[in-house]
């Protein structure tokens, strides 16, 4: 028995490595009381990359104690491939789960738990593919990357961002895509919009500065703005195929004979490639602030969240065309954020396909269908074997 073959027996099955997974909690939420450490899932794949003769880095994320990105690197170059997975799951209702989401449960030929699709699957199945090139010499390096926290704040990828790391010519990133490439997606933007006036009886309206009459006419030039961008802006990839812009929620006021002194909006806008965020909130102040200040009312806005830009890889990129021939299927558009932008940042040609589907995600009794396993591993060494062979 060699060397490697050696090593690669110590490593667990695909069913145990998920089993393992699926077991530790590492929920990321906004919301304190849900929000988890991921150590220990970047420890665990860690044990298992290092016998295989990966280098191991673990990263922690500035100013997010407890949270940790994973860089193991088999082989060594300039070039390479990147496998990318984020190790947080969505919170979840229990009630709501036939089984319990942190037990691998097999029925109807499927694998149910938390995070089976999204996407906690996706690193047995590259670390398996990755078992069958152990002890061979690669021309470029093969790094598989695990991130922390792409379910709240996308911190774990904008940390590898700001590092440089890791050093790579193409990556795939392992969404649930049922093995579908997809070379672009909309970016995600939450914006709060805040009007602070003066309150005062309602049967002179001098006596005050009403903020909901302020927002009444913001509302008016955020729609007009929206109206702008779909006549400007369209991609037929796209199943929506202009940039969206959702009104979600407003408070104001607290009574019907007072002047409302202070109204809250906060809406989510989606922007097509091509579309830069900076520029799309300089518009939204160039409309705002002069409304606000005709109606001397102090205005507030910020983004929510920082956000995530719109991401596209060109058609004709070798790695999609790679992942073309591999799958079978032409690479697509979806309307979901990743942290492909970040990766592409890096440098790196970047590309998201991985196995299960986005209609499971964040779902009770969340699935990852047996019939995707075998695809995957083999979809993976062939591009193990393209990009570092």
């Amino acid at each position: 028995m060699s060397d490697a073959t050696t090593k690669s027996a110590g490593v667990p099955g695909i069913r145990d490595m998920l089993e393992k997974l699926i077991a530790l909690p590492s929920i990321s939420s906004s919301t304190p009381e849900w929000d988890h450490s991921n150590e220990a899932v970047v420890r665990t794949l860690a044990e298992w990359l290092e016998p295989l003769g990966f280098a191991i880095e673990l990263m922690a994320v500035p100013g997010m104690p407890g949270k940790y990105n994973l860089i193991a690197t088999l082989g060594s170059g300039p070039g390479g491939l990147v496998l990318s997975g984020h190790t947080d799951t969505v919170p979840f209702d229990d009630k709501r789960w036939q089984s319990d989401p942190f037990t691998l449960t097999e029925r109807d030929n499927r694998w149910y738990g938390l995070g089976t699709c999204d996407m906690k699957g996706f690193f047995p199945l590259a670390i398996e593919a990755a078992r069958a090139f152990a002890g061979q010499p690669l021309k470029q390096p093969l790094i598989i990357l695990a991130t922390a926290d792409e379910e709240s704040s996308m911190n774990g990828a904008r940390a590898l961002a700001e590092a440089g790391r890791p050093k790579a010519r193409y990556a795939v990133i392992g969404e649930p895509t049922g093995l579908k490439p997809v070379r672009m997606h909309k970016g995600i933007m939450m914006e709060r919009l805040v009007f602070e006036g003066q309150s005062g009886h309602s049967s002179d309206p001098a006596l005050g500065r009403n903020a909901m009459e302020g927002m009444h006419e913001a509302l008016g030039e955020l729609l007009d703005l929206r109206q702008t961008w779909q006549e400007q802006y369209q991609n037929p990839n796209f199943r929506v195929q202009v940039p969206t812009l959702n009104l979600g929620c407003i408070h104001g006021g607290d009574n019907p004979n007072r002047i409302c002194a202070r109204c809250e909006l906060h809406f989510d806008l989606r922007p097509l490639p091509g579309m830069e965020m900076g520029a799309l909130r300089q518009a939204i102040l160039g409309k705002l602030q002069p409304l606000a200040e005709r109606r001397d009312l102090n205005m507030l806005f910020e983004p929510l969240f920082d956000g995530v830009p719109p991401f596209e890889t060109p058609a004709d990129a070798a790695l999609v065309s790679v992942c073309e021939k591999l799958t079978g299927h032409t690479a697509h558009a979806v309307g979901f954020a990743t942290e492909a932008p970040w990766l592409q940042q890096l440098g790196l040609e970047t590309l998201v396909m991985g196995p299960g589907s986005i209609d499971q995600a964040h779902q009770p009794d969340e699935f990852l269908e047996l019939s995707q396993l075998e695809p995957t591993v083999k979809i993976l060494k062939g591009l193990i074997q393209q990009f570092c062979l």
